[in-house]
């Protein structure tokens, strides 16, 4: 599979600025935030360069067994939620947690997401490691409930041997069958119906637009949406509507171009309903 990055436009001391609400991605994807931020927001556009800062990497690792691989659709959805689960964790959020230095690191850079890609033993190695596993939800017809393992941010040349040796790419995912119409009435992160990606590219774009989302609420509808356990759809709408969602003001991924897809290239909008009807 691939890595990605991702760009915003909000100070958290002062409020939404006036530069265009775009970031480029790193290899899986990136995320790029339209106004309206929360004020707790990890973004300081004028204090930092992120280009010059440390670059850190999130790492995902996704169980796929030769014999019963999950379904694209729920692997996209748990890696999403996994981004989440990190970003929400005391250990990542308390003043002295565990993990709150790397996570403040890597938001204080570009936003990088690495996906890769484990069975066997290789699986059991990863899961030895600090991290935080999930589990979808196997759809009819498919093989197995979709597990990945979210880690906190390692250095972009300090990867843990365990799972520097996964393979990043060769992961080919199918849905058993199109994937019902999702809940507008919980979150919704919406694919580029013109852009190919593969599953790892996929699933680290819509990691950005789960992150994108989760910076853009306030901290009410963050604990609401966390309460519920981070519901969410991953699906592609038809041509028009994915215009329509462009233009109405709901964070965009933007694309670096590192792998697969043109630089700048729209991956993912972020359809919170806390967020429709800003635009």
């Amino acid at each position: 599979m691939t890595s990605s990055d991702t760009t915003y436009g909000t100070n958290p001391d002062t409020g939404p600025d006036t530069r265009p609400h775009t970031r480029p991605g790193d290899d899986n994807g990136d995320g790029n935030g339209n106004g309206g931020r929360a004020p707790s927001s990890p973004f300081r556009h004028s204090e930092i360069d992120r280009d010059a800062a440390p670059q850190f990497v999130l790492p995902l690792v996704v169980r796929i067994e030769k014999a019963a691989p999950p379904a694209r659709t729920d692997a996209l959805e748990t890696a999403a939620r996994a981004v989440l689960v990190l970003l929400s964790d005391e250990r990542a959020t308390a003043p002295d947690g565990a993990w709150t230095e790397a996570v403040r690191s890597w938001q204080d850079a570009r936003i990088r997401k690495v996906v890769r890609r484990a069975r066997g033993a290789e699986w059991r190695r990863a899961e030895a490691l600090p991290g935080i596993t999930l589990t979808g939800r196997a759809a009819d017809g498919a093989g197995s409930a979709a597990e990945v393992r979210v880690f906190p941010p390692v250095p972009l040349d300090g990867w843990p041997k365990e799972l520097a040796k996964l393979q990043v790419s060769g992961t080919d995912l199918d849905d058993p069958g199109p994937p019902p119409a999702p809940d507008l009435t919980a979150p919704v992160l919406w694919l580029n119906p013109e852009v190919t990606m593969s599953a790892g590219k996929a699933m680290a774009q819509a990691g950005h637009g789960a992150q994108l989302a989760w910076w853009e609420l306030d901290d009410a509808a963050r604990a609401a949406w966390r309460a519920a356990g981070f519901p969410l759809s991953v699906r592609t709408p038809s041509a028009e509507r994915w215009a329509r969602l462009v233009a109405s003001g709901l964070p965009v991924v933007r694309d670096a171009g590192y792998t697969e897809i043109a630089p700048g290239s729209c991956t993912v909008v972020a359809d919170h309903p806390a967020l429709r009807g800003r635009g």
